[in-house]
């Protein structure tokens, strides 16, 4: 270490270098001598000099250990560069299509890319690049913030803004957006209508009061800060609907036995891939929902499929291919409520059947309930898992089919440790749910918003099903061209053609710009002369339309 006595400067006012350092240190050494000499001494004059010595090299080294050694005004230790540029010159290229901290932004970028501002380099403070640029130091703050954020550069207390040592691969600030953005929805065209398989009407749904609900809870888990949340889904949801289909629908559960997800198939996605193995047999009905279907595939399953009649599931076929199986069959998917897509109910004794097999056979029963909410006439059947199973089956139901197609929500009811695999498998995949969606459904469940929707879409669709009814028996094309059955439930009516082709009917249909789905949209293969028409995403005017427009379809 090179101690230094005095205040000298150069001819030029700069601090001094080591070769001034060097050419002192004879003097140095001489006064070092003198105070030995005095301290041998006994002098009180030694002792002064001494302790003002001491006093100057300690105050020297403070100053060395804050600015660096003199020779090297912008020395760097491990840490990079510790003193802030006296100026930093560099001007904005004034673009008035994009703001002033996007310009300054970009502008930062730019000379860190190419060398200027290394990394470790201090920045100037913000009032001092402020007034250099010409721009509120508002613009500066913000601009810094979002660097500090993408990574390019990095604050530490008490010490500024440094560029980051290690900087990000690219520029999100230097990617330029089109102007004029295209809509983020697809153009329909309008000039054509499509038959809903049953989906609810959105245009019902309590809008504005989800999205109150939603913005408190974006706020709420915000100002909370909360990191990652349980892979279940929000226990407060899970509390609320364990209560709720506890009351509502016969079950038994608690909040570990309740799975948030993202509508019923992201459910039944779920559960296939946690707990369904390669080569395992699941049986379905038959026409049925393909989606499921797809979903028990896609994990490795094999599919059966099992037939329907009028009083849901045939369950003696069921039995003869479980036998066939010899245990390898896991699971039977059912919608033993509404069957999708003939809305029958699978009746009482084919209910206790199919548990009986389930207990026989050792298989798991999942039953996707999703739409209870709507049963017209008569009191509902309770579901599978209320009537003694509940150890034999997988409940699923959906909130999406009572709010909106948009709003991905779901839930599973199951045991303890299929849901411990489900948090597993979802961990994997997506760490957790929409806890905000979830947060803020749960707020409208707790003040009655959810149960004043379900009430008043009950009542409409049942009117618009009457609707419906009402004018496939007024027009004599229709009612002499379809058979079906009036449900008790549901969002859709089965229409089986009477003679003639259903591809050929679609065809001509959209000819008029009506589109719909044939029968064999519900098979594996083959084809079936049969429609799914909802009624419930329509108006009765629609309604009337839509009939109106079939008519002219089917040949006189």
């Amino acid at each position: 270490m090179v101690l230094l006595t005095g205040r000298r400067r150069t001819s030029t006012g700069s601090r001094p270098t080591r070769a001034h350092a060097a050419a002192m240190r004879p003097r140095t050494v001489a006064t070092l001598r003198r105070m030995s000499s005095a301290l041998y001494a006994g002098e009180y004059a030694g002792v002064l000099m001494a302790a003002s010595w001491i006093a100057h090299v300690l105050a020297r080294v403070r100053k060395w250990q804050e600015t660096g050694p003199m020779d090297s005004p912008r020395i760097k230790n491990d840490e990079g560069p510790v003193r802030r540029p006296w100026r930093f010159d560099f001007t904005l290229e004034r673009d008035t299509s994009v703001s002033q901290q996007t310009q300054l932004t970009r502008a930062l970028i730019r000379e860190i890319q190419r060398g200027r501002l290394p990394p470790g380099s201090m920045l100037p403070g913000s009032r001092t690049l402020a007034d250099q640029l010409g721009v509120n130091r508002k613009v500066v703050v913000a601009a810094v913030d979002e660097l500090v954020a993408q990574g390019w550069l990095e604050t530490r207390p008490a010490s500024g803004t440094r560029v980051a040592a290690s900087l990000p691969r690219s520029a999100i600030a230097d990617v330029e957006l089109p102007t004029q953005r295209k809509s983020a929805w697809p153009r329909r065209d309008t000039s054509l209508v499509s038959i809903t398989d049953g989906l609810p009407d959105p245009r019902l749904a309590p809008q504005a009061e989800l999205a109150r609900a939603y913005a408190r809870a974006l706020r709420s888990l915000s100002r909370a800060a909360v990191g990652y949340g349980d892979a279940a889904g929000d226990p407060s949801l899970r509390e609320v609907i364990s209560s709720f289909v506890n009351q509502a629908r016969g079950l038994s559960t608690t909040i570990d036995e309740i799975f948030l997800a993202r509508g019923a198939q992201g459910a039944l996605g779920l559960y296939a891939l946690a707990m369904l193995e390669r080569g395992d047999v699941v049986a379905v009905e038959v026409p049925g929902y393909a989606p499921a279907w797809r979903a028990f595939e896609f994990a490795g399953a094999k599919v059966s499929y099992i037939p329907i009649d009028g009083e849901g599931l045939r369950t003696d076929v069921l039995e003869k291919t479980a036998r066939r199986l010899s245990g390898k069959l896991k699971a039977v998917y059912v919608t033993p409520h509404h069957q999708y897509p003939t809305s029958v109910s699978m009746t009482p004794e084919r209910r206790i059947k199919l548990l009986q097999l389930a207990e026989h056979f050792d298989f798991t029963i999942i039953e996707d309930d999703y739409d209870y909410e709507y049963h017209f006439e008569g009191e509902p059947l309770l579901p599978l898992h209320a009537t003694g199973g509940s150890r034999r089956v997988v409940y699923i139901a959906s909130l999406s089919k009572l709010l909106a197609p948009t709003v991905r929500l779901g839930y599973l009811v199951a045991s303890e440790e299929c849901i411990c695999k489900l948090k597993e498998t979802r961990e994997l995949l997506e760490r957790q749910g929409d806890v905000v969606l979830e947060h803020a459904i749960a707020e409208l469940f707790e003040d009655g918003t959810l149960q004043r929707h379900a009430r008043r879409a009950r009542r409409e669709y049942k009117a618009r099903r009457d609707h419906l009814l009402s004018r496939l028996r007024a027009t004599p094309a229709l009612d002499a061209c379809f058979d079906y059955s009036v449900p008790a439930g549901g969002l859709a009516l089965w229409l089986t053609l009477r003679k003639g082709s259903i591809d050929s009917l679609v065809a001509r249909a959209r000819e008029e710009h009506l589109l719909m789905a044939p029968g064999s949209t519900y098979l594996p293969k083959g084809r079936l002369d049969a429609i799914r028409l909802g009624f419930a995403a329509h108006t009765p005017d629609e309604l009337t339309r839509i009939c109106d427009t079939l008519a002219r379809c089917i040949p006189s």
